[in-house]
């Protein structure tokens, strides 16, 4: 989890209900991608509205900044 003590859930979405989901059901902070923007940066990915946060954006940009968010989504995103 990130430096902030906010529980996060990561979901990849490859097609209407169909997404991989990672981390607990009651997260503060749930961060959705679609697969085929899995590798955009996703810091640019927010900025251009591929990747969406539900929660406070504090910690979506406590989250941003630890650089762990990449290798989460690359995972989740090979299935």
């Amino acid at each position: 989890m990130s430096e902030s003590a906010v529980a996060v859930q990561y979901r990849v979405v490859f097609a209407k209900k169909d997404e991989v989901a990672d981390g607990p059901d009651d997260a503060a902070l749930v961060v959705s991608v679609g697969v085929a923007d899995v590798g955009l940066d996703p810091t640019v990915g927010f900025m251009q509205g591929k990747l969406k946060a539900a929660g406070p954006t504090g910690a979506l940009f406590d989250l941003l900044k630890s650089g762990e968010m990449p290798a989460v989504l690359a995972r989740l995103g090979a299935r």
